[in-house]
Protein backbone atom coordinates (compact mmCIF):
# COMPACT_ATOMS: atom_id res chain seq x y z
CA UNK A 1 0.00 0.00 0.00
CA UNK A 2 2.93 2.14 1.16
CA UNK A 3 4.34 1.72 -2.05
CA UNK A 4 1.39 2.43 -4.16
CA UNK A 5 1.23 5.83 -2.59
CA UNK A 6 4.67 6.75 -3.52
CA UNK A 7 5.19 7.70 -7.15
CA UNK A 8 7.73 8.74 -9.02
CA UNK A 9 8.23 12.17 -9.59
CA UNK A 10 8.69 12.84 -13.33
CA UNK A 11 8.98 17.04 -12.97
CA UNK A 12 9.55 19.53 -10.58
CA UNK A 13 7.27 23.03 -10.02
CA UNK A 14 9.43 26.12 -9.22
CA UNK A 15 7.75 28.95 -7.40
CA UNK A 16 9.38 31.29 -9.10
CA UNK A 17 10.82 35.21 -8.03
CA UNK A 18 7.27 35.99 -7.09
CA UNK A 19 3.84 35.42 -6.77
CA UNK A 20 2.57 38.33 -8.86
CA UNK A 21 1.65 37.59 -12.58
CA UNK A 22 1.77 41.49 -12.96
CA UNK A 23 5.39 41.21 -11.34
CA UNK A 24 6.37 38.25 -13.72
CA UNK A 25 5.35 40.30 -16.44
CA UNK A 26 7.27 43.23 -16.05
CA UNK A 27 10.31 41.57 -14.69
CA UNK A 28 10.68 39.46 -18.15
CA UNK A 29 11.80 42.72 -20.19
CA UNK A 30 14.69 43.68 -17.60
CA UNK A 31 16.07 40.23 -17.26
CA UNK A 32 15.86 39.94 -20.99
CA UNK A 33 17.97 42.95 -21.58
CA UNK A 34 20.71 41.70 -18.31
CA UNK A 35 21.28 38.12 -20.29
CA UNK A 36 21.90 39.92 -23.63
CA UNK A 37 24.02 42.19 -22.05
CA UNK A 38 25.95 39.04 -20.21
CA UNK A 39 25.95 37.40 -23.33
CA UNK A 40 27.60 39.94 -25.79
CA UNK A 41 29.98 41.04 -23.02
CA UNK A 42 31.03 38.31 -21.90
CA UNK A 43 31.36 36.43 -25.59
CA UNK A 44 32.69 39.93 -26.84
CA UNK A 45 35.71 39.40 -24.53
CA UNK A 46 36.57 36.27 -25.46
CA UNK A 47 35.85 37.10 -28.89
CA UNK A 48 38.89 39.98 -28.61
CA UNK A 49 40.94 37.33 -27.22
CA UNK A 50 41.25 35.18 -29.93
CA UNK A 51 41.44 37.77 -32.92
CA UNK A 52 43.74 40.55 -31.16
CA UNK A 53 47.71 39.99 -31.08
CA UNK A 54 47.97 42.53 -28.13
CA UNK A 55 45.91 40.47 -26.01
CA UNK A 56 47.26 37.36 -26.25
CA UNK A 57 48.86 36.95 -22.95
CA UNK A 58 48.31 34.78 -19.81
CA UNK A 59 46.31 37.21 -17.96
CA UNK A 60 43.79 37.81 -21.24
CA UNK A 61 43.81 34.33 -21.92
CA UNK A 62 42.55 33.54 -18.07
CA UNK A 63 40.15 36.33 -18.09
CA UNK A 64 38.28 34.97 -21.49
CA UNK A 65 38.11 31.69 -19.70
CA UNK A 66 36.30 33.47 -16.88
CA UNK A 67 34.18 35.50 -19.14
CA UNK A 68 33.47 32.01 -21.00
CA UNK A 69 32.34 30.62 -17.87
CA UNK A 70 30.27 32.95 -16.97
CA UNK A 71 28.58 33.28 -20.23
CA UNK A 72 27.91 29.74 -19.58
CA UNK A 73 26.64 29.47 -15.89
CA UNK A 74 24.50 32.28 -16.83
CA UNK A 75 23.00 30.46 -19.57
CA UNK A 76 22.14 27.57 -17.14
CA UNK A 77 19.45 29.47 -15.04
CA UNK A 78 18.79 32.45 -16.83
CA UNK A 79 16.97 31.41 -20.37
CA UNK A 80 14.50 29.53 -17.85
CA UNK A 81 13.74 31.84 -15.76
CA UNK A 82 12.82 34.32 -18.37
CA UNK A 83 10.13 31.92 -19.87
CA UNK A 84 9.14 30.85 -16.46
CA UNK A 85 8.27 35.02 -15.87
CA UNK A 86 5.69 34.45 -18.78
CA UNK A 87 4.18 30.71 -17.55
CA UNK A 88 1.84 30.33 -14.96
CA UNK A 89 3.23 26.77 -15.04
CA UNK A 90 7.01 26.82 -14.20
CA UNK A 91 7.97 22.93 -14.47
CA UNK A 92 11.06 21.52 -15.18
CA UNK A 93 11.88 17.63 -15.81
CA UNK A 94 13.65 15.51 -13.62
CA UNK A 95 16.31 15.01 -15.72
CA UNK A 96 16.39 18.81 -16.65
CA UNK A 97 16.25 19.56 -13.19
CA UNK A 98 19.29 17.22 -12.73
CA UNK A 99 21.50 19.06 -15.74
CA UNK A 100 21.24 22.29 -14.27
CA UNK A 101 22.40 20.53 -10.94
CA UNK A 102 25.57 19.41 -12.63
CA UNK A 103 26.01 22.36 -15.13
CA UNK A 104 25.32 24.96 -12.08
CA UNK A 105 27.91 23.83 -9.89
CA UNK A 106 30.55 22.62 -12.53
CA UNK A 107 30.69 26.32 -13.59
CA UNK A 108 30.74 27.75 -10.30
CA UNK A 109 33.29 25.14 -8.93
CA UNK A 110 35.50 25.65 -12.05
CA UNK A 111 35.24 29.77 -11.96
CA UNK A 112 36.29 29.19 -8.44
CA UNK A 113 39.54 27.90 -8.91
CA UNK A 114 39.67 29.60 -11.99
CA UNK A 115 39.64 32.69 -9.92
CA UNK A 116 42.54 31.16 -7.57
CA UNK A 117 44.43 30.47 -10.98
CA UNK A 118 43.99 34.39 -11.53
CA UNK A 119 45.35 35.42 -8.47
CA UNK A 120 48.20 33.50 -8.61
CA UNK A 121 49.20 35.12 -12.12
CA UNK A 122 48.67 38.44 -10.18
CA UNK A 123 51.33 37.07 -7.46
CA UNK A 124 53.70 36.31 -9.82
CA UNK A 125 53.30 39.18 -12.23
CA UNK A 126 53.81 41.81 -9.38
CA UNK A 127 56.01 40.09 -7.02
CA UNK A 128 58.22 38.35 -9.88
CA UNK A 129 57.80 40.21 -12.77
CA UNK A 130 61.64 39.46 -14.42
CA UNK A 131 60.44 35.84 -14.10
CA UNK A 132 56.84 36.11 -15.50
CA UNK A 133 57.04 34.88 -18.63
CA UNK A 134 58.67 31.69 -18.12
CA UNK A 135 57.00 30.95 -14.96
CA UNK A 136 53.41 31.98 -17.27
CA UNK A 137 54.30 30.51 -20.18
CA UNK A 138 51.54 28.89 -22.44
CA UNK A 139 51.55 25.37 -21.53
CA UNK A 140 51.63 26.17 -17.73
CA UNK A 141 47.72 28.74 -18.34
CA UNK A 142 46.49 25.66 -20.68
CA UNK A 143 47.11 22.80 -17.78
CA UNK A 144 45.85 25.75 -14.93
CA UNK A 145 42.47 26.19 -16.95
CA UNK A 146 42.33 22.01 -17.42
CA UNK A 147 42.82 21.78 -13.68
CA UNK A 148 39.91 24.42 -13.01
CA UNK A 149 37.53 22.80 -15.59
CA UNK A 150 38.26 19.02 -13.55
CA UNK A 151 37.76 20.41 -10.17
CA UNK A 152 34.28 21.92 -11.15
CA UNK A 153 33.53 18.86 -13.03
CA UNK A 154 34.53 16.62 -10.34
CA UNK A 155 32.94 18.78 -7.68
CA UNK A 156 29.59 18.74 -9.95
CA UNK A 157 29.79 15.10 -10.09
CA UNK A 158 30.05 14.31 -6.74
CA UNK A 159 26.82 16.76 -5.98
CA UNK A 160 24.60 14.72 -8.59
CA UNK A 161 25.91 11.78 -7.41
CA UNK A 162 24.74 12.30 -3.97
CA UNK A 163 21.32 14.01 -5.16
CA UNK A 164 19.93 11.96 -7.92
CA UNK A 165 18.87 8.19 -6.57
CA UNK A 166 16.89 10.15 -3.45
CA UNK A 167 13.27 9.16 -3.65
CA UNK A 168 10.68 12.03 -4.26
CA UNK A 169 7.20 11.19 -4.01
CA UNK A 170 5.54 13.92 -2.60
CA UNK A 171 5.90 17.73 -2.57
CA UNK A 172 7.72 18.94 -5.97
CA UNK A 173 7.69 22.89 -5.55
CA UNK A 174 11.18 24.05 -5.84
CA UNK A 175 10.76 27.64 -3.83
CA UNK A 176 13.27 29.30 -6.20
CA UNK A 177 13.78 29.70 -9.99
CA UNK A 178 15.99 26.80 -10.80
CA UNK A 179 17.41 23.81 -9.26
CA UNK A 180 19.36 24.52 -6.35
CA UNK A 181 20.59 21.26 -4.07
CA UNK A 182 19.67 22.74 -0.54
CA UNK A 183 15.93 23.02 -1.94
CA UNK A 184 15.73 20.00 -4.17
CA UNK A 185 16.98 17.88 -1.32
CA UNK A 186 13.94 19.32 0.72
CA UNK A 187 11.83 17.39 -1.42
CA UNK A 188 12.76 13.79 -1.15
CA UNK A 189 10.83 11.38 1.16
CA UNK A 190 13.37 10.16 3.67
CA UNK A 191 15.49 12.26 6.30
CA UNK A 192 17.84 14.16 4.52
CA UNK A 193 19.59 16.53 6.93
CA UNK A 194 22.80 14.43 7.42
CA UNK A 195 23.00 14.49 3.22
CA UNK A 196 22.58 18.23 3.49
CA UNK A 197 25.27 18.35 5.70
CA UNK A 198 27.57 16.30 3.45
CA UNK A 199 26.03 18.92 0.56
CA UNK A 200 27.06 22.01 2.06
CA UNK A 201 30.52 20.94 3.34
CA UNK A 202 31.22 19.74 0.12
CA UNK A 203 30.23 23.33 -1.84
CA UNK A 204 31.15 24.64 1.51
CA UNK A 205 34.81 23.52 1.71
CA UNK A 206 35.63 24.31 -2.20
CA UNK A 207 34.54 27.97 -1.71
CA UNK A 208 36.03 28.42 1.70
CA UNK A 209 39.84 27.05 0.87
CA UNK A 210 39.54 28.92 -2.87
CA UNK A 211 38.42 32.12 -0.75
CA UNK A 212 41.15 31.72 1.98
CA UNK A 213 44.17 31.09 -1.09
CA UNK A 214 42.24 34.07 -2.70
CA UNK A 215 42.63 36.07 0.81
CA UNK A 216 46.26 34.53 0.74
CA UNK A 217 47.70 35.54 -2.42
CA UNK A 218 46.32 39.35 -2.24
CA UNK A 219 47.70 39.67 1.02
CA UNK A 220 51.05 38.68 -0.31
CA UNK A 221 51.12 40.88 -2.80
CA UNK A 222 50.33 43.97 -0.56
CA UNK A 223 52.72 42.87 2.01
CA UNK A 224 55.34 42.05 -0.71
CA UNK A 225 55.42 45.10 -2.65
CA UNK A 226 54.41 47.57 0.33
CA UNK A 227 58.16 46.05 1.42
CA UNK A 228 59.77 47.39 -1.79
CA UNK A 229 58.67 50.73 -2.16
CA UNK A 230 56.25 53.33 -0.33
CA UNK A 231 53.46 53.58 -2.97
CA UNK A 232 53.97 49.68 -3.62
CA UNK A 233 51.04 48.94 -1.74
CA UNK A 234 48.66 50.79 -3.79
CA UNK A 235 49.88 50.81 -7.11
CA UNK A 236 49.65 46.67 -6.46
CA UNK A 237 45.44 47.54 -5.24
CA UNK A 238 45.16 49.48 -7.99
CA UNK A 239 45.91 46.69 -10.07
CA UNK A 240 43.89 43.97 -8.20
CA UNK A 241 41.07 45.99 -7.90
CA UNK A 242 39.29 44.52 -10.66
CA UNK A 243 39.92 41.01 -9.51
CA UNK A 244 39.31 41.54 -6.03
CA UNK A 245 36.04 43.08 -6.69
CA UNK A 246 34.82 39.84 -8.92
CA UNK A 247 36.52 37.49 -5.92
CA UNK A 248 33.65 39.42 -3.34
CA UNK A 249 30.69 39.95 -5.71
CA UNK A 250 30.84 35.93 -6.31
CA UNK A 251 32.17 33.96 -3.27
CA UNK A 252 29.82 36.44 -1.05
CA UNK A 253 26.82 34.94 -1.98
CA UNK A 254 28.28 31.56 -2.51
CA UNK A 255 29.88 31.27 0.60
CA UNK A 256 26.59 32.62 2.41
CA UNK A 257 23.92 30.40 0.76
CA UNK A 258 26.19 26.99 1.33
CA UNK A 259 27.39 28.12 4.85
CA UNK A 260 24.94 30.51 6.24
CA UNK A 261 23.00 28.32 8.89
CA UNK A 262 19.57 29.93 8.72
CA UNK A 263 17.73 30.40 5.82
CA UNK A 264 15.71 33.02 4.75
CA UNK A 265 13.71 32.65 1.34
CA UNK A 266 13.82 35.77 0.36
CA UNK A 267 17.57 36.80 1.26
CA UNK A 268 18.04 33.13 -0.55
CA UNK A 269 16.38 34.21 -4.26
CA UNK A 270 18.01 37.44 -3.60
CA UNK A 271 21.78 35.73 -4.07
CA UNK A 272 20.81 33.29 -6.23
CA UNK A 273 20.09 35.82 -8.63
CA UNK A 274 23.03 37.81 -7.72
CA UNK A 275 25.17 35.22 -8.63
CA UNK A 276 24.02 33.34 -11.19
CA UNK A 277 22.76 36.43 -13.15
CA UNK A 278 23.74 39.77 -12.00
CA UNK A 279 27.64 38.62 -11.77
CA UNK A 280 28.56 36.92 -14.71
CA UNK A 281 27.12 40.13 -15.79
CA UNK A 282 29.13 42.80 -13.82
CA UNK A 283 32.69 40.78 -14.28
CA UNK A 284 33.38 41.70 -17.95
CA UNK A 285 31.60 45.63 -17.16
CA UNK A 286 34.39 45.95 -14.32
CA UNK A 287 37.63 44.04 -16.19
CA UNK A 288 36.74 46.17 -19.24
CA UNK A 289 36.07 49.51 -17.78
CA UNK A 290 39.35 49.01 -15.59
CA UNK A 291 41.32 47.83 -18.41
CA UNK A 292 42.82 50.33 -20.45
CA UNK A 293 44.30 46.95 -22.78
CA UNK A 294 41.27 45.83 -23.46
CA UNK A 295 39.67 49.59 -24.13
CA UNK A 296 42.31 50.21 -26.59
CA UNK A 297 40.96 45.97 -28.02
CA UNK A 298 37.30 47.43 -28.89
CA UNK A 299 38.54 50.78 -30.31
CA UNK A 300 40.87 48.74 -32.53
CA UNK A 301 38.18 46.54 -33.01
CA UNK A 302 35.72 49.28 -34.15
CA UNK A 303 38.36 51.04 -36.13
CA UNK A 304 38.99 47.89 -38.57
CA UNK A 305 35.01 47.56 -39.17
CA UNK A 306 34.68 51.25 -40.13
CA UNK A 307 37.83 51.24 -42.21
CA UNK A 308 36.08 47.90 -43.96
Amino acid sequence: MEEANQSVVSEFIFSGLCNSRELQTFLSLPFSMLYLMTVVGNLLVVFLFITDPHLHSPMYFLLANLSFVDFCLSSVTTPKLITDFLKDNKTISFGGCMSQVLCVHFFGGSEMVLLVTMAYDRYVAICKPLHYSSIMDRKKCIWLVMISWIIGFVHAMSQLAMISDLPFCGHRTVDSFFCDIPLVIKLACMDTHTLGILINADSGVLATTCFILLLISYTYILVTVRLQSKNGASKALSTCTSHITVVLLFFGPCIFIYLWPLSITWVDKFLAVFYTVITPLLNPAIYTLRNKEIRNAIKRLISQHMDS
